[in-house]
């Protein structure tokens, strides 16, 4: 999935990305490099259990994120050298998406999870 990152959603300067979608990962991982080009500032630490089981601490942020003409806010790991970049769960949903679970595909929600 291509996307495009913004510190701030008037900014004219973003990245545009291609990432993985992991809808097993709550967030989306991005490249420090890349976040402090734009940049987004940490806001605090958080640990993470990666799928190998190991525990690591990394920055969190806040982007905007935008695909298909929307454009919403997202909170954001500060991935370190050897993180895959991907594209989180909280991202996706931020921005009214899922995966269609027969054909893999990215599609508008119907409708979010009220409760």
């Amino acid at each position: 999935m291509t996307v495009r990152l913004r510190r701030h959603p008037s900014d004219e300067r973003y990245e545009e990305l291609r990432l993985l979608v992991d809808t097993g990962s709550t967030y989306s991982w991005i490249p420090r490099e890349i976040l402090e080009r734009l940049g987004v500032k940490a806001t605090g630490r958080r640990r993470f259990k990666t799928i190998s089981g190991a525990v690591v601490e990394r920055e969190i942020g806040y982007v905007f994120v935008e695909y298909g003409g929307d454009i919403a806010p997202t909170m954001v790991v500060f991935g370190e050298k050897g993180d895959a970049a991907v594209f989180g769960l909280h991202g996706m949903e931020s921005l009214g998406l899922e995966v269609d679970p027969t054909t893999r595909q990215i599609r508008r929600s119907e409708a979010l999870l009220a409760v």
